[in-house]
């Protein structure tokens, strides 16, 4: 009797190995090994980097299309000179001076100097970093700011790439955002 149901355990385990292999013949196992050591060994070309290829004229075919060079990073680095911006920022009060890189953000180089200026998402999204642009220009072609927003001075300094020294001040969030939410509704 112990060797029927050893027999019919063997067996019923043979069923579930060959369902197994037929139903996924990916699976490792027996049949696989033996196909796997049937396959043919290849060698393929060693791999090589093609030289990089040569970058178009943007900035004339820019000017064909009428795209705007919104980033300042992309005419920096179009026109081989990098210069830093002076930035006076004005925060609780006190006035602090940076010098911020034309690919960089007032918001980065603040937060980089220990400057605390309240910010959250860094993506021009949540409106917790405003500011009033009193002097200067700034590139926030990424930010979510109205035109109208933006034609009074105002900005968001995570989204605010230096164009020219600039001076600014940080408002408290709530002016900003009734500003925007009436310009919206408009």
């Amino acid at each position: 009797m112990a060797r029927e149901a050893h027999a019919e355990r063997a067996r019923k385990k043979r069923s579930v190995e060959e369902k197994q292999s037929s139903s996924f013949p990916s699976l490792p196992g027996p049949k696989a090994s033996k196909t796997m050591a049937t396959l043919p060994f290849t060698t393929s070309p060693p791999f090589t980097l093609a030289p990089p290829k040569k970058q178009s004229n943007l900035p004339a075919a820019a000017t064909k299309l009428n795209i705007p060079r919104s980033r300042p990073s992309l005419n920096c680095r179009l026109s081989g000179i990098v210069r830093s911006y002076k930035v006076l920022i004005e925060h609780q009060g006190k006035t602090t001076e940076l010098e911020v890189e034309p690919d960089e953000t007032i918001l980065s180089k603040a937060l980089d100097t220990g400057l605390s200026v309240p910010h959250d998402c860094k993506l021009g999204v949540c409106m917790t970093c405003p500011a009033r642009l009193l002097n200067g220009t700034v590139d926030q072609s990424e930010g979510m700011l109205s035109d109208d927003v933006v034609e009074r001075g105002y900005t968001l300094l995570c989204v605010s790439y230096p164009q020219s020294d600039c001076h600014i001040r940080t408002i408290p969030e709530d002016e900003l955002l009734s500003l925007q939410l009436a310009t919206a509704n408009d």
